[in-house]
């Protein structure tokens, strides 16, 4: 009999069985000496905050063309972080491509293909089965999501640079340049701002010429709201604000990634300055001592601008009452809801928040923190030197101010149409589009991007603003307003809407995570089981936890409610 058999060991503990070797190497992925010293050249002297995650990812694949397993290991050591939280962050966006141990790094130069809604009805598909013939083995082609310039759709992106009206052709060229992100002038440089008159609102009211209340009062006269697309009064909004205790901070949205939307590229792209006095004095008048520009990483050539503009401001000593720190968004349209901006800006998932508590409470690193749009900020300083008279008297139909439409879709001329509000989907195609697209007749339009529904020709004489549209299952939201022709068939264009949102899904709740999804294998089979997508649609709608999924049947339910013809039709193509 062994001596582990015998009967003095029975009780005993087994230490020669139940000993481990010790490993050689720690546990977990070991990290590459060459990787770690690369990631370290790159970050330089830049803090290893947990919040910068986004950005130090960000220079890695600026650097590399994509984010090995190798650099996310470093960068994991390098920020004190676990590989996960590297990991799922990385993985969660678009534009960053994280290539697994052994497996082959993407080519060079990545084309992306916009294939929303506008761009679907210019050509998009062709264009994407094209490319990869043309291109070959220069580059990768992929379909991504509205790229923001809708009014010069069909568009690509040819690693950081736009492409508009694309074709296989001025793509295949743009690859050959080798062409990336530049720097860009805008139309309102920061020295013809100021001899304009530019920053002397700003200038009055950090030297105690105007006070916090009298600004507040002059923009809820004036009517002013969130054009972002919720239209929360923002009078009312700074008075919340600044009724939670100090510190308090300031979120700015500048990731518009509605299909259909683009007025706020527009807006930084024509006046950059009005838009960053705005900003400032916000910041001032909720006191704020830090100040958080958000920007989609699909407008590199405006963030760049930004940089050099923001970096004029603060020598002119302008900004010392709120530091400005500009974040880069990665590729998710999911940012572009408050709470999930804020979480993104703190370096992680872009996930929505359960509320309350409200970001106003407790939003971006737990502090109170007013949350603002690109366009609403743009309009403070006309409306407080101009008057609440000069902007409460624009508007149609009772409604207040001007509205920034971008409109595209079947018109002659698209674009940024600075009009009354409440002015009609008619109006607008015929006095400021031109009218209708050579051939085509009006048959309906999406008055408020791709989650506020789609109304028939019919129904065009409707106001476009916020409160007027929601009776009949609509609403104006970010006023993206896309105009459809008797050329196009309403089934598909739920369907493009559809796949939009399945693919922009955080993820984070199955009714939208698997509602999208669902639905979209159904609206793909012929005929269309109402019954079926109508309970689909209403849990979606019930128990989505944000506006993504809560909206994303809606224009599904409008081709039942006003496009019944269409129902019987084959499903259509562009």
């Amino acid at each position: 009999m062994n001596a582990v058999n015998s009967p003095e060991s029975k009780g005993a503990p087994n230490r020669e069985r139940g000993r481990r070797r010790p490993s050689k190497t720690p546990k977990g992925r070991q990290v590459e000496p060459q990787a770690l010293a690369e990631v370290r050249a790159l970050l330089g002297e830049r803090p290893r905050r947990r919040d910068l995650l986004i950005e130090h990812l960000h220079l890695i694949q600026d650097k590399y063309g994509h984010l090995s397993a190798a650099h996310l290991a470093a960068l994991a050591q390098e920020m004190k972080l676990a590989l996960t939280e590297v990991y799922e962050v990385a993985t969660f966006y678009a534009h960053f491509d994280v290539v697994k141990e052994g497996a082959k790094a993407p080519p060079a130069v990545t084309v992306r293909v916009c294939d929303s809604l506008s761009c679907a009805m210019a050509g998009a598909e062709k264009l994407l089965k094209e490319l990869p013939k043309k291109l070959g083995k220069d580059a990768r082609v992929l379909r991504a999501s509205c790229m923001g310039a809708c009014d010069r759709a069909p568009v690509a992106a040819v690693g950081h640079m736009q492409v508009f009206g694309a074709t296989a052709q001025n793509v295949a060229a743009a690859v050959k340049k080798d062409a990336h992100a530049h720097a860009w002038k805008p139309g309102k440089d920061f020295a013809v701002y100021r001899k304009d008159g530019g920053y002397k609102l700003l200038s009055d009211c950090l030297d105690g010429k105007r006070t916090r209340d009298e600004l507040i009062q002059i923009v809820s006269d004036a009517g002013l709201r969130g054009l972002g697309g919720a239209g929360f009064p923002t009078g009312r909004k700074w008075m919340l604000v600044r009724a939670e205790p100090a510190p308090r901070l300031f979120a700015v949205n500048a990731d518009e990634g509605e299909p259909g939307t683009f007025k706020d590229r527009y807006y930084l792209e024509l006046d950059p300055h009005r838009f960053l006095e705005g900003t400032l004095i916000a910041a001032w008048v909720v006191e704020a001592a830090d100040t958080y520009i958000y920007i989609r990483d699909e407008y590199p050539e405006v963030r760049l601008m930004l940089e050099a503009e923001i970096a004029k401001v603060e020598n002119a000593g302008l900004a010392k009452h709120s530091k400005i720190h500009l974040r880069r968004g990665a590729g998710a349209y999911i940012c572009g809801e408050e709470s999930a901006m804020i979480e993104s800006i703190e370096g992680k998932r872009g996930l929505p928040r359960h509320r309350p508590p409200y970001v106003a409470q407790v939003g971006l690193f737990g502090r109170p923190t007013l949350e603002q749009n690109v366009e609403t900020l743009y309009w403070i300083r006309d409306i407080v030197e101009r008057g609440v008279q000069w902007f409460a008297s624009q508007g149609r139909s009772g409604s207040k101010g001007f509205r920034s439409y971008s409109v595209s879709g079947r018109v002659k001329e698209p674009g940024v149409k600075l009009a009354p509000a409440g002015i009609t989907a008619q109006e607008l195609i015929d006095e400021f589009c031109g009218g209708m697209e050579k051939g085509h007749k009006f048959k309906g339009y999406l008055p408020g991007g791709a989650s506020g529904g789609i109304l028939p020709a019919s129904m065009a004489n409707l106001p476009l603003d916020f409160g007027k549209l929601e009776p009949h299952g609509c609403f104006v939201g970010s006023h993206a307003v896309v105009i459809l022709s008797d050329q196009d068939d309403m089934k598909a264009v739920a369907l493009n809407l559809m796949r939009f949102f399945e693919d922009e899904s955080c993820g984070q709740c199955t009714p939208c995570r698997v509602g999208t999804e669902k639905a979209v294998k159904l609206m793909m089979k012929g005929p269309w089981n109402q019954k079926l997508l109508d309970e689909l649609s209403q849990a979606m709608r019930d128990a989505s936890i944000c506006g993504l999924g809560q909206a994303a049947p809606n224009p599904l339910q409008c081709v039942f409610k006003y496009f019944r013809d269409d129902l019987a039709k084959p499903l259509g193509k562009w």
